[in-house]
């Protein structure tokens, strides 16, 4: 490798429900990512939890052979703010790190835990810290994050898989139907089940159950699902065009968001200027007030009474050449290319600063 540039380790896998749109995210990172500045360690992590050195190309990330091609070498994370690496287990040596991003979508990836690994290795993250990644990952925190900045959410109750089927019933017709059901630590909307009448509120709740010990009902909006792209370059934040989600009968569920067999995706938005002003505004509010750093995906609703209001905030978004947040950065005049070297400039000049000092800016 060039001693002159760089070296980041690249992220991948995983174990959790996401696992496939990390493959296909990280294939696209990796052939995307700038050579001529940087140096690549692809790390992968299996569907148990093992961490490996990758040696091969993309190709075998995408199609999920990776783990099978005799690539691959075992690695840990030496904890030790010195460290600055990961650990060659089939050779004792320490593979140095200058920064390291993970496109590990979902739980034990995308929740702060991998970040907090990274943290104690020494090794900074690109995107979003700790803080950010754990506060964006919880629907009912980020929610109420928003609401204390001013930021209108959907009506909506926490239930337990320990109370009543009598008491969530309750609650959810105080909310009123239609409603989503969702677990509230989840992404790619695993879970998720749209309900029209009370006669379909218990199998929504086990679908969400199967998730998580907890239950979000949220009434349904009627409007347009937006979203922003957010990218953080010298302490300033740049925003992509914000996109709309055409669903066309559809719910957005994971079927629909990665093969948008009946959903499509439309950027830029085709909502009224003075209305992609605000959602730009909204993002960026909530970016910081919700502590991300370097990048993320903000998302709204936008009511047809006019309304502005939160739905959630993703902290390690689809990086595939077709994915919302690529696109809409792409459609403000950056490529995939420039985004990703933006972001990993912005860790590497913030690589001094003590990790998670952004306080979150709510009252």
């Amino acid at each position: 490798m060039d001693a002159a540039k760089p070296t980041i380790g690249i992220l991948f896998g995983g174990c959790s429900n996401e696992y496939p749109v990390s493959l296909h995210s990280a294939a696209a990172v990796m052939q995307s990512i700038d050579a001529k500045r940087f140096d690549i360690v692809a790390i992968g992590i299996d569907r148990s939890g093992g961490w490996h050195r990758y040696g091969g190309d993309a190709r075998s990330i995408e199609d999920d052979s990776w783990l099978e091609t005799g690539r691959c070498t075992p690695i840990a994370l030496p904890f030790g703010q010195e460290a600055h690496g990961v650990i060659d287990l089939s050779s004792g040596t320490l593979v140095h790190l200058d920064a390291a991003l993970p496109i590990l979508h979902g739980r034990n990836g995308e929740d702060g835990s991998v970040q907090g690994a990274l943290q104690l290795a020494g090794i900074p993250v690109v995107g979003c810290g700790v803080t950010g990644s754990a506060v964006c990952m919880d629907k009912t925190i980020s929610h109420r994050i928003a609401a204390a900045e001013g930021v209108s959410v959907p009506e909506g109750a926490l239930v337990d898989i320990r109370m009543s089927n009598l008491e969530m019933r309750h609650v959810a017709e105080r909310i009123g139907y239609p409603l989503f059901v969702k677990p509230p630590r989840e992404g790619s909307s695993m879970g998720l089940s749209r309900v029209e009448s009370p006669d379909c509120l218990a199998r929504a709740l086990a679908c969400a159950f199967a998730y998580d010990s907890e239950a979000i009902l949220e009434r349904e909006i009627d409007g347009a699902e937006i979203g922003c792209a957010v990218l953080e370059s010298g302490g300033t934040l740049i925003v992509g065009e914000p996109d709309e989600i055409e669903l066309n009968g559809a719910v957005f569920d994971y079927i629909e968001k990665y093969s948008c067999e009946v959903a499509s995706i439309v950027v830029p938005a085709r909502i009224a200027e003075r209305d992609a002003l605000r959602v730009k505004r909204a993002a960026k509010r909530l970016f910081r007030a919700l502590g991300c750093t370097g990048f993320a995906r903000i998302d709204f609703f936008l009511a047809s009474d006019g309304r502005l209001l939160f739905n959630e905030a993703n902290t390690i978004p689809g990086f595939t050449a077709h994915s919302r947040f690529p696109s809409m950065l792409e459609a403000a005049g950056l490529s995939l290319e420039e985004v990703l070297t933006v972001a990993i400039e912005e860790a590497l000049a913030n690589a001094e600063t003590p990790a998670d000092t952004h306080m979150l800016a709510y009252a």
